[in-house]
Parts: structure tokens; sequence; C-alpha cells
């Protein structure tokens, strides 16, 4: 075994502690050892044993009173009762009282090595679990972003920036990688933190609508205008507007939008006057603004007028590295939402996760992680838990390579890093994350390559 964890022994006999101290340090495990329960007790205190066997019968404290006293301290810590009278009973009792497995003298020192790995791939995903919570307790992000990677690190030294000043901005990104999120945490570092913010899905309202609900109506402008209504910017007057899916905005609004970014006044329909605001807008997309302008879905002046600064959210699969932390997030929110009691997520499930291209990015993720809650309830999310297109698919990257005969050392190399490029979306930071290099390498290789 890899992982060299803290193996407690607790037996009143000397050969058996001296067996058990040499068979688990032949599997790479750090022994201690204490002749009785009194002993386990002061040890448990100051070692802090991953995993605790003892003995059953044992002068004074026995090994169940001690598995009593080590589950009050410590829940989660596996505890393996071994004895030479073992009897069902005694072996139901013990599992019933929280024993991880109960052994029966002279040791299957092969069975005692399985119960061990199962443990262990316990107590290692258990020990991430903890940091992972720690890390959520004290700063997981920015705001209502979750995430470390140097991509969002290099959005949180954008919105901090623009926290703190009354620039215009576009936010752009995928579907999904929290560009409201965004929005609303630069607010939240504004001086207008204490003011409205509000969000409006431009494309969610009927073309017919967007005028009225962005500036406002007067009663009985048009046909349904029963009372009179403040558009979104009056609503969001001293605070923030965030316009989401700006592209998808009619043109003809977007030129009367302009006007109330230049001048800050707002005329509801059936209105003779304007109402003075002040707005703070924030945009988003999920197209690439130059493109939508070039393909006339934003007006070029509306865009060079919002986008003072641009910030980009990254997908997930170029921040795939916050994935365990934003599982446990999720988890965490779902837990409390479905009164359920779920630890966190398996080793080979996260694996799985890791693999997949999260074209939803992080909503999707977020709903994934839901639906996995709602099924395994406690524990673990388990493989079994993931929706089949994430659990059942198969690792792109174990595609095989087939070099011709006569190949090179070097001809392997630049097949293996253009392979890698390919699987990646020619992302060079993945690619050599993937490949253990440096992205420096990737380039100098691709460059030679290019001048052969």
């Amino acid at each position: 075994m890899n992982d060299s964890l803290r193996i407690l022994v607790v037996d009143d006999e000397a050969v058996m502690r001296e067996v058990l101290e040499m068979r688990l340090g032949e599997m790479g495990f750090e022994v201690h050892l204490a002749s009785s329960g009194e002993e386990a007790r002061e040890l448990t205190e100051r070692v802090r044993p991953d995993l605790v066997i003892s003995d059953v019968m044992m002068p004074g404290m026995t090994g169940l009173e001690l598995l009593e006293i080590l589950k009050t301290g410590e829940p989660h810590r596996p505890v393996v009762l071994i004895t030479a009278h073992g009897t069902v009973d005694s072996a139901v009792e013990a599992l019933k009282r929280g024993a991880l497995d109960f052994l029966t003298k002279p040791l299957d020192y092969d069975k005692l090595e399985a119960v061990l790995e199962t443990a262990r791939t316990d107590i290692s995903q258990r020990k991430v679990r903890r940091r992972l919570e720690s890390v959520l307790d004290n700063g997981a992000g920015l705001g209502l972003l979750v995430g470390r990677s140097k991509p969002m690190r290099n959005v949180y030294k954008m919105l901090r920036m623009l926290g703190a000043s009354e620039a215009s901005a576009i936010i752009t990104g995928e579907s999904g990688t929290g560009k409201e999120l965004a929005a609303q945490t630069m607010h939240a570092l504004s001086d207008r933190a204490d003011q409205p913010f509000v969000a409006v899905n431009t494309a969610a309202i009927p073309e017919t609508l967007t005028e009225s609900e962005l500036f406002g109506h007067e009663k009985g402008a048009f046909t349904g205008a029963l009372r009179s209504r403040a558009g979104y910017f009056e609503q969001a007057d001293g605070g923030t507007l965030f316009l989401d899916e700006i592209s998808e905005m009619p043109m003809a609004v977007q030129t009367k939008l302009l006007r109330v970014l230049e001048d800050g006044k707002v005329r509801r329909i059936g209105s003779p006057r304007d109402v003075e605001v002040d707005v703070r807008v924030v945009a988003a997309t999920n197209r690439r603004p130059d493109e939508a302008v070039q393909q006339e879905k934003l007006r070029e002046d509306v865009f060079y007028r919002l986008s003072v600064f641009t910030i980009e959210m990254p997908p997930l699969r170029e921040r795939v590295e916050d994935l365990p932390l934003l599982t446990q997030h999720f988890v965490r929110q779902f837990n409390s939402k479905h009164r359920v009691e779920v630890e966190g997520i398996s080793d080979d499930a996260l694996a799985a996760m890791a693999s997949y291209r999260w074209p939803g990015n992080v909503r999707e993720l977020r709903n994934v992680i839901e639906r996995a809650v709602i099924l395994a309830r406690r524990g673990w999310i388990e493989k079994v838990h993931l929706p089949p297109f994430i659990r059942d698919r198969k690792d792109e990257a174990t595609g095989e390579v087939v070099l011709p005969a006569g190949s090179t050392v070097a001809d392997a190399e630049k097949m293996l890093i253009l392979e890698t490029l390919k699987q990646m979306d020619n992302n060079k930071s993945r690619a050599a994350r993937a490949l253990g290099i440096d992205v420096k390498t990737i380039r100098y290789k691709l460059r030679a390559y290019a001048e052969k």
C-alpha cells in the first residue's frame, strides 16, 4: 500500500502485538502499539491514528468498550475487532456498535489486508473531504464564485478591479459558466452593494415587450397596460442592472438602450418626460461580442459603450482542478436542501467526471450533483449515482496511437504531443498538464515542428 496510514494495534498479548507490527509494517503502514484499552485511549489522543485494530477480550477495558469510546470521539475512524473466541452473536454486536469488521484468530492476513485496503480508500477520501470543507469554510473563491484555479484567479482580479470602479463591462462565456454570479460579485464589491441588483435575461423577454420591460410604461400606453409600471432601469436605480444575453436584444431596442447609456435618462412608453437614473450596466453574452457585431446581433456602438472591460468566464473543462471543490460545495448545498447526509464524492466517480467535457459547465455540474446526492442519500457519491452519459463513457485519452515501423523517440514524442493537443482542443495549457510538462516546452516543440 502506498499511503502510510497510522494504525493503532491494541492487544494484551505481546506476541500478537509484535506479529501485527511486523505484518502491517510490511504492508506499508505506520504502526503504534498499546497493551490495554486504557493505554489505547491515551495514545489515540496523542498520535491520532487513522485506524484501530483491537482485541476484544482484554483485562480491564474490553475491545467493545474501547470501540464505544473511540466512536464517540471520532465516529468515522475505522475500528477492526479481533478475537480468539469469535461467535456470530459477538460479531453482530461489534458491527452494530460501529466496527468496520470482526476477525477471528489466527488471523487471515490476506483478508485483513483487503479490509484495510477498503478502509484506506475511505480514509483517503475523508481526508480530501476535510481539506475541501476547510477551504469552503475559509474562502473558496470570491463572492458567489467557487474555484481556486488560475483561470478563476484571473477572473477574481478583474472583478476586484471593476468593483472599485464605475466602468461598464461585458462578461462573456459559454452557457452555465457563472456570468450572472460574476456580475453579482462585482456588484457586491462596489459602492453600490447596498442598492438593488436587477438581473434581466433579455433572451427570455418576448420581442414586443422588451422595450416596456426595460424602460417601463404608463397606464393606457398600449392594450393591456392597465397600470403604470417602472421598467428594469428604474428598478435598478442606484444599483446595478445586469443584461444577460445582450446580443439577443432587438436592434431597435438596442438603439434606445444606447441613449440611456449615454445620458442616463429613460422614458416610459406613453410618457412625455424623461426620468434620470443612476445605474451601472453590466452585460453578458455567450457569443463572442466581436462576432455578434459582425453578425449584426449587437450594435457596434452599444458594444463599444459597454465593453470598457471584458471578462471571459472560463468553461469548466479548462478549470478541471476546481471540480473537487465545486462538487463538495454542491454536496453541502443539496445535503441541506434535501435533508440527506452525503459526505462527498468517491475517487472513481470524480475521475469519471474529470474525463467528461461539461458542455453545460458549472450549471450542468450542479444538476448532476443534485441528482447524485438524492440517489446516494448518505456516504459517498459513487459512479453508479452519476448519469449514464458520464458513468458509461470511455475516456477519449485511452485511444491508441500506432507508430510506424522505424519511428524514432523524437517521432514518438511529436506524435504524443500533437495527439494530446488534438484531444485537448488545441489548448496548450491543458495539454501541458496532461503530459506533465511545462507549456513553454510545448510552444518550443511546436515552433520546431513548424520549421521542419
